[in-house]
């Protein structure tokens, strides 16, 4: 964690205390004494026991791994312009990612716009991944889905990017004025491993944060890859997909995102 770099305020996670979290050698502590160490590598886990369903959640290291190999063959920089195009981030920005994963998009966009970077995710893997490749940028491990451990108005810009939402608590830590992007799988993501379009899901999501947000603008960004057979592999490790037993040939695949963007409803909903 690089302190100079952070711009928003961490709480403490613990239930009924949410105060502020301030750092002291190598901890986060709050007035009552709650205390999170800083790992080697500069992240902090926040998760809360009641904040997990297993013993390791999220994303394993294996699937990490996969995904970081896939971003590093550039597969995913078209959709990183979509975003920064959909966002426009600067430096005086505080952006925060829930469901960062490796850190990829925000790192990213940090390295090109200079803001104040923040990532939250459930998987330890996925933080320490991020962590040590972007090292001016936050990293948390919490559970987004419950809790985002920053204080009420903290940021300029919100992204979900194919993650987990969590409408009520994206408008809490967005200024009013500020920009959530979300990103959600186009029908023709993946087509050619899934067999079949997906469902497409903009009105749905729109729906779903429709009591929180206005909703502002929709882009769908759509690229192709041509992959050989162990980038194949690691999308359908990274997918979840139940590996074949036999290897998985070489094909051209098809990468789409719908973006929507949204800004909180005013007034705000007690």
């Amino acid at each position: 964690m690089a302190p100079e770099q952070v711009a928003a305020r961490l709480v403490c996670p613990v239930r009924d205390c949410h105060l502020a979290l301030e750092r002291k050698d190598r901890r986060l502590v709050c007035v009552r004494a709650h205390s999170f160490d800083i790992a080697r590598s500069g992240y902090v886990n926040l998760l809360q026991p009641q904040d997990r369903r297993s013993r390791n959640p999220g994303d394993p290291a294996e699937v990490v791994a996969a995904r970081r190999a896939l971003h590093d063959q550039g597969i995913n920089e078209p959709i990183v312009r979509a975003i920064a195009e959909a966002t426009s981030p600067s430096s005086s920005d505080v952006l925060l990612e829930a469901g960062c994963g490796d850190g990829y998009y925000l790192g990213s966009l940090q390295n090109q716009s200079g803001c104040s970077a923040h990532g939250v995710d459930i998987s330890t893997a996925a933080i320490d991944a991020a962590a040590k490749r972007y090292k001016t940028s936050e990293w948390i491990v919490a559970n987004a889905d419950r809790f985002i451990p920053y204080a009420d108005a903290s940021f300029t810009i919100v992204l979900s990017i194919a993650a987990r939402m969590n409408p009520p608590e994206f408008q809490r830590i967005l200024k009013p004025d500020g920009m959530l992007l979300v990103a959600v799988p186009a029908p023709d993501d993946l087509i050619e491993l899934r067999g079949k379009g997906r469902e497409d899901r903009i009105e749905r999501t729109t729906n779903e944060f429709s009591k929180h947000f206005e909703f502002l603008a929709h882009r769908r960004i759509t690229t192709h890859a041509d992959l050989d057979a162990a980038a194949v592999a690691n999308v359908l490790l990274s997918i979840y997909r139940p590996m074949r037993q036999e290897p998985a040939p070489a094909m051209r695949v098809t990468f789409s995102l719908d973006l929507l963007t949204f800004r909180p409803s005013t007034p705000r909903p007690s």
